[in-house]
Parts: C-alpha cells; structure tokens; sequence
C-alpha cells in the first residue's frame, strides 16, 4: 500500500472516545487524504468518514455488575473485532480509551503484527497497575493527555508520548452568549444551574432521581434558579421538569452557567476548563463501589483533583451523594465574590497551565502517521 492510502482500524467504546476519534480522524486526513478509515465509535467518527461496525451505543458500559451482566454480548463483538481485523489488514490499530476492552483486543491480536497506537491511556497509575505489562508487550505506540502520565508511564518501562489535553482546543460554538440565552429563554440577571448527569444511561438512571430532589432543595434557598441540563447523546432523561431547559452541547451550558453538579467523568475538568465551579457527584452499584474501593489506589475521584493534586472540587461518591449534601456543598458557589468559589477558580487556573496549548489532534495525527511510516519502512 503506498504511503498515502493507509487503512486505519479505530475503537471507541463510549461518548467520548466517539469525540476524540472523530477529531483524530479528521486531523489523520488533513495529512492523509486518501487515507481510510473503519472499526467501532459513534455519530462524530462516522461523519468524520470513518465505516462504523459497532456503534458505540452497543459498547458504552459502566461497573464490574454492569459488564459481567453484557458479558455474552461483548464476547461476541470481541470476536467480531478480531475477525474483521484479521481480515481487513489495516496498516495500523487505533484504540481510544475503553481500557477493558481495547487491551484485550491489543492481546488477541498481537499475534496478526498488526502495529497498535493507543490514545488516551488506561489509568494504571490509579488502579490495575499490572496492566502496564501487557501494555509493553502489546502495544507500538502509546499516547497520553495527561500530564503527570507521561513521567509515571516511563517509570513503568513504556514510552510514552504527552500530546497536551484535547479540551485546551477552543473550537468556535457557533453561537453568542446572547444568542443562547434567547435560544433557551434564560435571564442573565439570574444565576444559572447546569447539571451533567452522565454520558451513559446506566448512570443516569442512578443519578437523575437524586438529581431531581437536589434542585428541589436547591430552589428553596435560590428562588431565582434557572435550571439547564448537558443531554449525552443517546441518552434518555425522565421526567423532566417544565422549566428545565435541556442543551445537548455540553460545553455551551458549562460556559454560560453559574455552578454546575458534575457526575464524575470528564465532564469535570472540561468545567475547570471553561471556569464554572462545580460539586462532583457519583453512584455505582453496591458490589462495583465495594470492588472499586478495593482496588483503586488514588486519593480523588475527580480529574481536576487528580491533575491539581489537591482537593479542588467536593467529591460526593456513593452514600454521601445525597441530594441534601449536594445542596449544602453547592450553595455558597453562587456567591460571585464568595471565598469557596474565588479559591475553587484559582485552582482551575492551576490545572489549566498544565494541559498544554491547542493542536493536540495535529500533535497525535501527526505520531501516528510517522509512527506508520517507520513501521512500513
């Protein structure tokens, strides 16, 4: 195959792999034009021209519970994968986060020579550290957006590249703060709630109730509250109040909000980015929360503590996450000039100054490709 048609095989099991993978992609092609691409992600790496097999809507699944209770139907997509690999012979695998599954498929096809770039790392720093070893076996190429990764991976005996973090990208949203408050009938005279559930139903479905009960409270103690909810997409909310507003763009509710409750997930350090103070907030099933405990091995929950190493954010996980604690954690974060708001911003800005300057896509597009081409060669 000459040098510039190269196949690629790309995974993406979740929501927002599906948004990395699309923007790789693209990046890939402005080098790459007459390069092709297919394998498993969402809406995003289909209209980035990528041929979907498996949508990420079959592969999104949360907790040890929740996989084992999939476990028959994931087998069988596992099975797909390789197949299709095997009989496709991309130039290069992709795999985008989704660690269960990704590095089982690096395993089960190494024996193909198939070369592997994984983007977006497993957390083997917080827990299942053993993972690093079928990391160095399996793996050609490993990179990495966070950047305390890149030290701690080579520590490990993997090289490792730090490409910076894709939500320092400042992509235009195509709409004015004006605009949007007219679009969703908001006063801007008035404080703003925004409320990030999850990007998977199965968390919702845990937190929408108490999510609910907590804006009831809330809305006792700020009569005024205007309410906006981050919708995933593929994803179910019910009931829904009358006067919640519901915004399927994340990020334009982040940044025109006055204090967000954040399910734990990306969704918190992409809220430090844009600068909304934020209360995190997650529930797993009983047995997962009992498993979890026992084998993750870092002090937060959140990313944006991780990355400050500090307790930046309030974490309500579990039996704490009720929504009477939720209300008293998040109260004082709509006093403008309040010190917990004031001193939460100034950690933001600390977490910001290290996830590097945009062209991230550019920055792995550009890896990979040359990673492809000595690999060739």
């Amino acid at each position: 195959m000459n040098q510039g048609a190269k196949k690629y095989f790309v995974v993406a099991g979740e929501p927002s792999g599906d948004i990395h993978g699309g923007k790789l992609i693209s990046a890939i092609q402005n080098i790459e034009p007459d390069s092709s691409f297919v394998g498993h992600g969402g809406d995003l790496m289909k209209q980035s021209g990528m041929r979907i097999l498996r949508h990420t809507n079959d592969l999104a699944i949360m907790g040890f519970v929740e996989v084992v209770r999939h476990l028959p139907r994931l087998i069988k997509i596992m099975r797909e994968t390789i197949e299709a690999i095997s009989r496709l012979k991309p130039d290069r695998v992709i795999l985008i986060d989704y660690p269960g599954f990704n590095l089982r498929l690096a395993k089960n096809i190494h024996r193909l020579g198939i070369p592997i770039t994984y983007f977006i790392l497993p957390q083997a720093w917080a827990w299942r550290k053993k993972r690093i070893e079928s990391m160095k076996k399996f793996l050609d190429q490993s990179i990495s957006i966070f950047p305390f990764e890149q030290t701690w991976y080579e520590s490990q005996g993997l090289p490792t590249h730090y490409i910076g973090h894709p939500f320092v990208e400042r992509d235009h949203i195509g709409e004015s703060s004006k605009e949007y408050h007219h679009r969703h009938n908001l006063n801007d005279k008035y404080p703003i709630l925004v409320l990030l559930p999850g990007s998977r139903q199965q968390e919702i479905k845990r937190h929408w109730p108490i999510f609910l009960k907590f804006v009831n409270i809330l809305k006792t103690i700020i009569p005024n509250l205007q309410i906006v909810v981050g919708k995933a997409p593929n994803t179910t909310l019910s009931p829904i109040p009358n006067d919640f507003k519901i915004e399927n763009n994340a990020r334009k509710a982040m940044m025109t909000g006055t204090a967000a409750l954040v399910s734990s997930g990306t969704a918190t350090l992409e809220c430090a980015v844009e600068n909304i103070p934020l209360i995190v907030c997650y529930k797993l099933s009983s047995f997962s929360w009992w498993l979890a405990r026992k084998m993750v091995n870092v002090k937060y929950a959140s990313m944006v503590n991780l990355i400050g190493n500090e307790k930046i954010v309030p974490e309500y996980l579990q039996k704490a996450m009720t929504a009477e604690n939720l209300a008293k954690a998040i109260e004082p974060l709509f006093d403008i000039k309040g010190s917990k708001r004031e001193n939460m911003l100034i950690g933001f800005e600390k977490v910001r100054h290290t996830l590097g300057i945009p062209g991230v896509y550019e920055r792995a597009a550009d890896k990979i490709i040359k990673r492809t081409m000595e690999y060739n060669d």
